[in-house]
């Protein structure tokens, strides 16, 4: 299967690309685009199900281009995203299988309703607002209001925005003409407080805001309702500004035995549960005695760095969004953690001031976007030359393009996890120690 869910068949040596085809399927294809080496197709007929193939939960199943592995056994999932992750290891870092101890994935118990975060891209349909998730490579949103792996709550507070939409005349964002109010409706569940947060093609609050809070006081978990003002042509869903409409503009989340206070613009691991389970692989490979000092690099609202800094001397985290860095030190204050400490700003930037202030550290640890680290930050960290460094990926491609890169410089990668955090997507977490040479 492709990294989007398709099955791949080959055909005289020819190869085809089959849309919600698993493996182990016999199907009949209609061929939709044919290049000289490889083409797409979507299935006609199931001849024969895989003994892997069951069936999915979701209405949207197919269109939606949220979950591509609801259609396949939770078994097999697991099997073939760390099949995945070892070969993006092999064949894009050049890390042969026997150099490393594979330390398996780790499966989720809840495959359903486990999203703490969902996005909802907002447009029109037959004359109402609906919301949804677009149609795989597109921007045609499919309606749905009950997404599976949104929690319950989360799918009615959409409801009662969309109510509040459609009963208030309130227009709805327009890509082509750049015209319109609502872009987004993004939900925040922390499970004890919730979070609503329509995203709007403008810097004054939305009209009729006391509509908005009436609709949304169904669920007595809101605790706190927030226009995010992005005004820009762009594909990126949350702007800069955020004006608070009702309620706070903070909600608090538990997970690790610690409390965390989140603003609509702070990164989050959206998967609770899971979560906890990654830290804790993550703090088995750092190793820690309770000496140490560890950098965190792309801290977030400040979790890992709380987490080790249980287990650490000192906990030094760095951060670019200014929202984030604010609450992982109220974070700190408010879960008595005084073993660390927070900077704003480019990772690359900040570390080279942390090194000519002399302060050095044992153990980095690093949870960069989807595109990895850059060049310049590897460099740096193979100046800091930690004993080990410990690298949590939402991408496991750019992890292994890393990985080769510290391997010629010094590093050699030690053990190897990878984390179901998505259940019934294509997307895994994974979590390695490399370890310097030498030590």
């Amino acid at each position: 299967m492709s990294l989007d869910g398709c099955g791949i068949a080959k055909a005289d040596g020819y190869t085809i690309f089959i849309k919600n085809a698993v493996i182990g399927d016999t199907v009949r294809v209609r061929v939709t685009k044919a290049n000289r080496s490889y083409g797409f197709a979507v299935t006609e007929e199931l001849i024969t199900p895989s003994p892997d193939r069951i069936s999915p939960t979701c209405a949207q199943f197919g269109q939606c281009g949220g979950c591509q592995l609801m259609h396949l056994s939770y078994p097999k999932q697991l099997e073939w995203k760390a099949a995945t992750v070892r070969a993006n290891l092999r064949k894009i870092g050049g890390i042969a299988e026997e150099d490393y101890q594979f330390d398996g994935i780790i499966g989720a118990e809840k495959k359903l309703g486990y999203r703490n975060k969902t996005q909802f891209p907002v447009g029109r349909h037959k004359g109402q607002a609906v919301c949804g998730f677009y149609l795989s490579r597109s921007h045609q949103i499919v309606p749905c209001t009950a997404c599976g792996i949104a929690t319950p709550a989360a799918n009615q507070a959409v409801e009662a925005i969309l109510s509040y939409i459609n009963q208030n005349g309130i227009s709805v964002y327009d890509e082509a003409t750049h015209k319109g109010l609502v872009r987004h409706i993004y939900i925040r569940d922390g499970g004890k407080e919730l979070m609503a947060v329509i995203v709007a093609n403008s810097k004054k609050p939305l009209p009729h805001t006391e509509k908005l809070v009436e609709a949304l006081s169904v669920l007595p978990q809101v605790k706190g309702i927030v226009q995010n003002v992005n005004t820009e042509r762009t594909n990126v869903v949350l702007g800069k500004k955020n004006l608070l409409l009702w309620g706070n503009e903070q909600i608090v989340m538990q997970a690790c035995g610690l409390e965390f206070m989140l603003s609509p613009n702070s990164f989050f691991q959206v998967n609770t549960a899971q979560m906890e389970r990654l830290y804790a692989r993550a703090a088995e490979y750092a190793q820690l005695s309770g000496t140490e000092t560890v950098f965190d690099l792309y801290s977030g609202v400040g979790s890992i760095s709380l987490y080790l800094a249980k287990k650490a001397g000192q906990v030094v985290g760095v951060e670019i969004v200014p929202d984030a860095v604010e609450n992982a030190r109220q974070n700190a204050l408010r879960n008595g953690i005084e073993n660390v400490q927070f900077h704003c700003g480019d990772c690359a930037e900040v570390v080279e001031r942390l090194l000519a202030d002399g302060i050095r550290a044992n153990i980095v640890v690093v949870d960069p976007p989807r595109k990895g680290c850059d060049e310049a930050l590897l460099s740096l960290i193979e100046r800091i030359a930690p004993k080990r460094l410990v690298y949590v990926s939402c991408n496991s491609a750019t992890l292994a393009r890393d990985a080769a890169w510290l391997k010629e410089h010094g590093y050699t990668m030690q053990r190897c996890s990878a984390v179901d955090m998505f259940p019934n997507t294509t997307h895994v977490e994974t979590v390695v120690l490399l370890q310097r040479q030498n030590t």
